[in-house]
């Protein structure tokens, strides 16, 4: 009788992810601790081992499949002694209804439609608005965030024998979020460091690295933990330069996940970007797209000041189109407008660009015409192109995955209220997260979280639309 290899459950909160790749075919022998396959979720690329032994029978889900609910059939395993297509060829028509079954049951789940999944249903939208950047007939490459994020990586570690890579997890298992796979294999273990699990030390010998003259890239399992680190991000590297007259500079970039991610709760889904956008020294970026993150993430490990690279969970995952271009560099400090419009401006950065750029569709189907702008980088903030636009619109509404309180939103608002006042026709709206901490309950995650419906309102609000 085969073996039915089932879709894992790799977290307590996974319903459902996406069979990323098959390591084994059919007729492949497997043993217990063998890996068979790697299973993408909201959270990361995991890998999923076999239990048992045998030989592969039929493979019932193709690779690249989305949405594979926890518990489906995915193959069928054939015990030693068995003939390979004895169970093989009957159990795909015993379970193929099963996915069908699931998938017409997935409305009764209404439980599992968090706010998070919301943020990352709408990272869908893309730009209608080329970067200026990118020379025109490029051709243009599917990638996900995650590889983007590696390939900047990889690229700059080969022109400079200075960058290296440190954090938990980056090397053997290949990153959290599998984030740096492939960079152990190509550049080693003294390039390609695992560390323990102490933020506070390895971000401590990553800023003594960049003092000393290397190029250190930090990762942060998620910026959560970076709590531990904070006093050498914010005292030691952001302060050398100054504190030394220009004689030391600290060239390091401290990156990993940051903003609300799947249902982990209150101490895992905060949004420290205004935290690190408030302290002179520091450069902060925080990207939306694969082709984003990567021009500027090369343009980070380059300069010769420390940077936080803020990257969104959620977004891993997602493919977006990225120029292929031999170097690919974006300028650090400059807005992006994502989609053009005259009646009112959405500015927004990371994830929220995509819940702007969802709101401004369905805007469109109303008869008013938003402009999205993508902050991109948050310190230094393009505070010319936020002006520049309101002063086309005369309207504006910030969205930020994150507290309303001393937040991007909030120096967006004053900085229009002080440099853009004589153009506003209309009070400046911010559409943030609820002020409290992040709910573990995922219909009070759905709540405390903003969403497309809550841009449409505020900007409805100020077009006096109701």
């Amino acid at each position: 009788m085969p073996i039915e290899i089932k879709m894992p459950a790799l977290s307590p909160t996974m319903e459902e992810g996406t069979l990323a790749k098959w390591l084994v075919k059919e007729g492949d022998v497997v043993k217990s601790g063998d890996i068979m396959a790697e299973i993408e979720t909201d959270k990361a690329t995991m890998e999923f081992e076999a239990v048992d032994e045998g030989t592969i029978g039929k493979i019932l889900v193709a690779e690249g499949t989305d949405n594979v609910k926890v518990g489906t059939v995915i193959a069928t395993l054939t015990a030693e002694g068995e003939a390979p297509d004895a169970g093989g060829d009957a159990k795909p028509a015993a379970a193929a209804p099963a996915p069908e079954q699931k998938l017409e049951a997935t409305p009764a789940a209404k439980q599992a439609e968090t706010g998070t999944q919301q943020l990352a249903d709408a990272a869908k939208h893309k730009a209608e608005v080329s970067d200026p950047a990118i020379p025109e007939g490029t051709e243009m490459v599917t990638l996900t965030l995650r590889e983007a994020l590696r390939d900047a990586m990889a690229e700059e570690m080969r022109a400079d024998k200075r960058i290296f890579v440190m954090g938990e997890e980056v090397a053997q298992y290949q990153g959290a979020y599998k984030v740096t796979q492939g960079l152990l294999e190509e550049f080693g273990d003294k390039r390609v460091i695992d560390t323990p699990i102490t933020e506070y030390g390895f971000a401590g010998i990553g800023t003594g690295a960049a003092m000393g003259g290397l190029r250190p890239i930090v990762e942060f399992m998620t910026f959560n933990f970076a709590m531990q680190a904070i006093d050498h991000i914010v005292n030691s590297a952001a302060k050398t330069n100054y504190m030394s007259g220009g004689q030391m500079r600290c060239p390091i970039v401290f990156r990993g996940p940051n903003a609300a991610a799947s249902r982990v709760g209150a101490q895992h889904s905060q949004n420290y970007a205004p935290w690190y956008a408030s302290v002179p020294g520091l450069i902060v970026i925080a990207p939306y797209d694969a082709a984003d993150a990567k021009g500027l993430l090369k343009a980070a490990i380059r300069t010769e000041d420390p940077v936080v690279f803020l990257e969104n969970e959620l977004l891993y995952g997602r493919t977006f189109e990225v120029p292929k271009l031999d170097d690919y560099v974006l300028p650090i400090g400059k807005a992006r407008i994502m989609r053009e419009g005259k009646d009112v401006t959405i500015v927004s950065y990371s994830i929220g660009v995509g819940l702007a750029l969802e709101a401004a569709e369905k805007l469109a189907a109303e008869g008013v015409d938003a402009e999205v702008l993508d902050l991109r980088t948050l310190r230094p903030l393009d505070t010319e192109s936020v002006l520049k636009s309101l002063k086309k619109t005369n309207r504006l509404v910030v969205a930020e995955e994150g507290w309303p309180t001393c937040s991007i939103a909030s120096e967006i608002q004053a900085l229009c209220m002080e440099r853009g006042f004589d153009d506003l026709d209309a009070p400046v709206l911010r559409v943030t997260n609820e002020d409290v901490p992040m709910p573990y309950a995922a219909n009070l995650e759905k709540l405390m979280l903003v969403n497309a419906d809550k841009i449409v309102a505020a900007v409805k609000q100020v077009t006096y639309r109701g």
